[in-house]
């Protein structure tokens, strides 16, 4: 009788015993990458704890602290007109210990179509909120898996995403992923990006209204108060199980906060 495996997806090896810190590119430092911020300052510290190397982070964003931004994001009234990435940042390093990086450009190509400089990191996270920043972000990463590179090579990509009630997060390789021979799991080495398996969701959930808002009040009728922060928590939860578990079988889920709903997403 033919027992059916679970599939699933055995972590880099590279990021479970690297040799430096591993390299993290988050890209947004809006309601989401503010929260995923102190969600990877939480973990760098637990990995280092646990033996492991640590993360290295680069914040990207070119927006600046706004008023609408109080409250519902990790900004307060003394940083408005800050560079949003400097400011956390800065927060993060005096308070870590850390030497963390803040970039105050856009993460995308340049006219010449050149990548940003430093633009190579291991991990991609991304909090973005238009469907172009998103396809921008695809095709730098599928560039960028050509390098030769080792320990900075280009290996997973997490995108978050959301609307006022709903949201998502999906986890991709960068190419395939070396997988271990098992007898009890079918392994699975490349989990495609966001872009090409949720194109339609992406349109739908887009935040067409990208006029920044002017208050905390309008903004709230754009994205919920808590449903950024509950993305970021269960999104960095599927990034720390990669690795303290070295598997999984999930890749990502859909979560509808309004009805308190989550539906997981399998390795396939």
């Amino acid at each position: 009788m033919n027992i059916e495996k679970t599939k699933v997806h055995f972590t880099d090896n590279y990021l479970i015993n690297p040799t430096n810190p591993i390299s993290v590119n988050l890209i947004g430092a809006g309601g989401t990458g503010s929260k995923v911020l102190t969600a990877l300052i939480e973990m760098n510290h637990s990995l280092i704890t646990l033996g492991h190397s640590g993360l290295s982070v680069r914040l990207w964003d070119d927006d600046s602290i706004t008023e609408a931004n109080l409250g519902r994001q990790r900004f307060a009234e003394c940083e408005k007109g800050l560079y949003k990435s400097v400011a956390l940042i800065n927060r993060v390093n005096r308070w870590s210990g850390t030497n963390w990086k803040a970039e105050t450009i856009k993460f995308e190509k340049d006219s010449l179509d050149r990548f940003p400089e430093n633009a190579s990191a291991s991990i991609f996270i991304s909090c973005v909120d238009s469907v172009k920043a998103r396809f921008e972000i695809a095709d730098i990463l599928q560039r960028l898996s050509y390098s030769r590179t080792y320990s900075n090579r280009p290996r997973y990509w997490m995108d978050f995403g959301n609307s006022q009630h709903t949201g998502q997060v999906i986890l991709s390789t960068i190419g395939t992923i070396n997988q271990p021979n098992s007898d009890k799991y079918e392994t699975v080495a490349n989990l495609p990006f966001v872009t090409e398996e949720f194109t339609e969701l992406l349109r739908q959930s887009e935040i067409t209204d990208d006029t920044p808002s002017c208050s905390l009040a309008e903004a709230l009728e754009k994205q919920d108060l808590y449903i950024n922060s509950t993305l970021a928590q269960m999104g960095c939860s599927l990034l720390w199980g990669l690795f303290r578990n070295g598997l999984t079988q999930y890749r990502g889920f859909f979560l509808n906060l309004q009805d308190f709903k989550s539906q997981p997403i399998l390795v396939n």
